[in-house]
């Protein structure tokens, strides 16, 4: 029995975290491409390369071991990413460059295909079982040198020619808050604020009621069990093995039970209990009562 609840649990684990890893992977973005690069980065053997930068749009860590990069729409799994480098794994809201030389065998983020700016390059990314497709782009032949084609904003949907050209950097530099000025536009008396704050103190204050009012429960529930069971203990602790209830159990009893019934009026002493007379006159006058009886002789 315990094995198998270690087992479900253990199988229970493993699809959570397969699930996690799908779902994260999911959110990866083609994010920016150079086709034509003449005096723009280098990779790490000095070499101007094209280049395919990846976005991770998600707030948790992505690891993209094991997934796939292709340019041929029949063979999704051209180019797989070697797993074991830890450099696969990309932070929240980051980038990661694959060079698009046609050599793998200068590492993790070199492909084996190429970009030709003469014609339309279909670059797609793949999950890790090579049948999901995770993002897909087609760059328009006739690319310009050191303009790359990419988003305008990291992760959105728009795609433009680029002229400033970010690789493993943000396309667009954020230097102010877009949502907090969104918010100063649109709510400018603070409405939308003081009901967001009102409607998280209020669910706060329910959300404590429920949880103060079902341990209180558990707490008395628990209490008039342990009740239950001292009284149990207790009366069988009085009640011998035998069966037999001794005699100064009883005389015990019976004292408790006379004291009970004595007392009913403790609390009622101010009570005045009038009882009814058998006979419907009053006998004082009577004088049958002061006749004595005739002696015989």
């Amino acid at each position: 029995m315990v094995r198998k609840k270690i087992g479900a649990a253990l199988l229970f684990a493993l699809l959570v975290s397969v699930g996690a890893q799908a779902q994260s992977v999911s959110s990866m973005r083609i994010n920016e491409v150079l086709v034509v690069n003449e005096d723009n980065y280098q990779d790490d053997y000095g070499k101007k390369n094209a280049w395919i930068e990846l976005y991770n749009t998600s707030a948790g860590t992505v690891n993209v071991a094991g997934c796939y990069l292709t340019d041929d729409r029949n063979n999704p799994k051209k180019y797989p990413i070697p797993k074991g480098d830890v450099q696969t794994k990309i932070s929240p809201n980051q980038h990661v460059l694959f060079w698009a030389d046609g050599i793998a065998d200068r590492g993790t983020f070199h492909v084996n295909f190429t970009l030709d700016p003469s014609k339309d390059n279909y670059i797609a990314f793949y999950d890790a079982d090579g049948r999901t497709l995770v993002d897909e782009i087609t760059v328009p032949a006739g690319q310009l040198a050191d303009i790359s084609y990419g988003r305008p904003v990291d992760g959105k949907n728009e795609w433009a020619q680029l002229k400033k050209v970010t690789p493993s950097t943000n396309n667009l530099t954020l230097d102010k808050n877009y949502k907090i000025e969104n918010f100063k536009a649109n709510d400018t008396w603070g409405v939308g604020m003081t009901l967001t704050s009102m409607a998280v103190v209020f669910i706060g204050l329910i959300l404590l009621y429920f949880v103060f009012k079902g341990t209180g429960k558990i707490s008395v529930s628990a209490s008039h069990r342990r009740a239950s069971k001292a009284i149990v203990g207790t009366v069988a602790e009085a009640v011998p093995a035998s069966g037999e209830i001794s005699g100064e159990v009883l005389a015990a009893i019976a004292v408790s039970l006379y004291e009970l019934d004595e007392d009913k009026h403790d609390i009622e002493h101010t009570v005045l209990t009038i009882e009814k007379v058998k006979r419907n006159y009053s006998p004082w006058s009577s004088k049958i009562y002061t006749l004595r009886e005739t002696p015989r002789k």
